[in-house]
């Protein structure tokens, strides 16, 4: 693995004639796709973020905290957690960048630490160092949450709206994760300073959703909707849609509300059903949704990555988000596989895990893979695409207004959308029309999604709310 490196150009040309000798592919419909190791003897690399710096920023689970040059594999560690504890499933697990990275130079991990012969779990957030390349300054946010070598969790995401989503998993402490007044076994929303939100289900309380085992992905797809993975027992890992205040069940209901002791409590309890459950269990680990026209068949799909089962899982969805239509499976040849993100150019990056102690590991485990295709290149009508829904001004207050590159053939609408997807706000815009303002009136501060339809051609833009 190489560390502190210089990027010279001789090592980067050395790297990449060595990896492209390991390259393997595989068929995605009529795509190519390439694998390629990207960095070789990492330890349960557990989550990957690709950053605002165009990096891939990557926790360990033995408490390293790194960056990650996409081209040139080079690792640049950033620090290492002194107290972390690393035993079984316990360690460093998720981490979130501020959206507002420049500004707010922001990283959030969380992880277990020991407190006497107890493991704990909390939420830390540092200062980043561009100069230093260091992170400094820790505040604990959240801590002192009831843990163990196992289920506990955790991924985090931050959402448009500037408050940021932990899950966590029930310490093996089943009856936790219906109990409103624990931390455990639930999907927890905090401000970015640490507070409670006033907008949570229940007043004063953390809680976003309860009733869950072990949920270790988290997503925000570009269709508005929340998905999450979760372990099951020896049966029913789950792909759960997430609805604010909404219970999952655990461990009263496994999987379907499909038994007669099951269909009792759900109904007591509203319970949402999964999208999707699977016996035998896949170990289901990181989830992300892939927009990228690099890997057409791909397009809005969730990409999940497992440990058991050993393999790249596409879950296809219906045009409402809220059901998936079918399954494909890639990368069976790697090991267990937890991490995964996606860049801006398409490329896949997944994460093997090894190293855990669970997993059979190469010479070079744990590894992080590349997978991308090569013949794809972006067009400039695609680029032009991205930046072609103006907005200003952006930061925004109480009115926005929008510029489209073509006038609407037909009236149309302008939606403004906040992080679960919902319409908080609309202008109408009339045919012939490229210009129109939209009110912000009774927004609270955050991130939005401004969109509109014409004829065949989506745009999107993010807004944010001062």
């Amino acid at each position: 693995m190489k560390r502190f490196a210089t990027p010279l150009l001789l090592a980067a040309l050395s790297l990449a004639s060595a990896a492209r000798a390991q390259t393997t592919t595989f068929q995605v419909g009529t795509t190519t796709v390439s694998v390629t190791p990207l960095v070789t003897g990492l330890h349960v690399p557990w989550e990957l973020v690709w950053g605002p710096d165009n990096f891939i920023w990557m926790t360990e689970r033995n408490g390293r905290i790194s960056r990650v040059n996409p081209t040139t594999g080079q690792v640049q560690l950033l620090l290492t957690l002194p107290d972390v504890r690393e035993v079984s499933e316990s360690g460093l697990l998720g981490l979130a960048l501020h959206p507002q990275f420049t500004a707010n130079p922001y990283v959030y991990v969380v992880y277990n630490y020991a407190e006497g012969t107890a493991i704990k779990e909390k939420l830390v957030r540092y200062t980043y160092s561009p100069t230093a390349n260091s992170l400094s300054s820790p505040l604990i946010l959240l801590g002192n949450i009831t843990a163990t070598t196992n289920h506990s969790g955790s991924r985090l995401l931050i959402l448009p709206d500037l408050t940021l989503l932990m899950t966590t998993g029930d310490a093996v402490q089943d009856p936790e994760a219906q109990n409103r007044a624990s931390l455990n076994g639930k999907i927890l929303r905090l401000n970015l300073d640490g507070t409670i939100p006033a907008t949570n289900p229940t007043p004063g309380s953390p809680v976003y959703t309860l009733g869950h085992r072990n949920p270790q992905g988290l997503v925000l797809a570009a269709n508005g909707k929340l998905y999450s993975s979760e372990h099951g027992p020896n049966n029913d890992d789950e792909l759960n849609l997430i609805e604010a205040g909404r219970n999952y069940g655990w461990p009263n209901v496994e999987g379907f509300c499909n038994l007669p002791n099951e269909q009792t409590f759900c109904a007591a309890n509203t319970v949402r059903e999964p999208l999707t459950a699977w016996t035998p269990t896949l170990a289901v680990a990181g989830l992300t949704y892939y927009t990228s026209p690099a890997i057409p068949d791909w397009q809005g799909s969730l990409l999940l990555t497992t440990l058991k089962a050993s393999k790249l899982v596409q879950l296809r969805l219906n045009a409402a988000g809220d059901a998936t239509t079918g399954q494909n499976d890639y990368l069976t040849s790697f090991g267990r596989l937890r991490s995964v993100c996606v860049s801006p150019q398409g490329r896949v990056y997944v994460g093997t895990s090894n190293q855990d102690g669970r997993g059979n590991p190469a010479a070079t485990d744990d590894r992080i893979l590349v997978l991308e295709n090569r013949a794809f290149q972006p067009t400039k009508a695609a680029s032009a695409q991205a930046i072609s829904l103006r907005l200003w001004p952006n930061p925004a207050r109480q009115r926005v207004e929008l510029h489209l590159p073509t006038a609407a053939a037909t009236a149309t609408t302008i939606t403004v959308h906040d992080a679960v997807g919902r319409l908080v706000a609309s202008a109408p815009l009339a045919a012939g029309q490229t210009d129109a303002a939209v009110s912000l009136a009774g927004l609270r501060a955050g991130l939005y999604v401004v969109r509109t339809q014409l004829g065949s051609q989506a745009y999107a833009q993010r807004l944010v709310v001062e």
